[in-house]
C-alpha cells in the first residue's frame, strides 16, 4: 500500500501577465498570501460559523470637514430601535443587535453570509467634539453621525506677515 500526501491545488492567478511583471508583483503576492491566511484561519481547522467568528462589526467611514467630524456606518436592514449611538469620553459608540429572520432558519440553507447578533463599535474621533450637539440620521441602511468640533479643535488660520 502506497501513501500519498494530498496537496491543496493553488487557484489560478487572475492577474494578467503584463501586471504580474510589474515591480509591485512581490507586494501583490504577499497581499494574496495574507488574505489567504485570514480566509482560512488556523489552516481551516476552525469553521467560520464557530464561536470565535460569531460577532460582526458594521463598516464605518470617518472623515473630517471644516467644522464637523462625520461618521457613516453601514447598518442595512436594521430598525432604529435595534441600535443606539452614544458618546463616552472622546469615543463615539454604536451598539445594537441584528436579529436573524425566522423564515431562513426553517429553510434548508445553501449559503449563509449575513451576520446576525450583538455588536458594539467604539470609534475614537480625531478631534474634540460637542457631544450635546451631535446629530444622527438613518436612511437606506446608512447611519450618518455629524459631530460638531469644539472651538479648540477647529483649524484656525494664522496670518503670516512679511517683513
Amino acid at each position: 500500500m502506497k501513501l500519498t500526501k494530498h496537496h491543496a491545488t493553488k487557484k489560478a492567478s487572475t492577474v494578467p501577465v503584463s501586471r504580474a511583471l510589474t515591480p509591485l508583483w512581490p507586494i501583490r503576492q504577499l497581499q494574496r498570501e495574507i488574505d489567504r491566511l485570514f480566509e482560512e484561519p488556523f489552516g481551516g481547522w476552525l469553521a467560520p460559523d464557530g464561536p470565535i467568528f460569531e460577532s460582526w462589526m458594521p463598516a464605518v467611514n470617518v472623515y473630517e470637514e471644516k467644522n464637523n467630524i462625520i461618521v457613516k456606518a453601514e447598518l442595512p436592514g436594521m430598525q432604529k430601535e435595534e441600535f443606539e449611538v452614544y458618546m463616552t469620553g472622546e469615543d463615539l459608540n454604536i451598539a445594537g443587535e441584528r436579529k436573524a429572520e425566522s423564515e431562513e432558519k426553517r429553510a434548508q440553507m445553501y449559503r449563509a453570509e449575513r451576520y446576525f447578533g450583538r455588536f458594539h463599535r467604539s470609534i475614537p474621533l480625531p478631534a474634540a467634539v460637542k457631544a450635546e450637539k451631535t446629530e444622527a440620521h438613518y436612511k437606506d441602511g446608512i447611519l450618518t453621525i455629524v459631530c460638531p468640533k469644539t472651538e479648540a479643535a477647529m483649524h484656525k488660520p494664522v496670518e503670516v506677515k512679511f517683513d
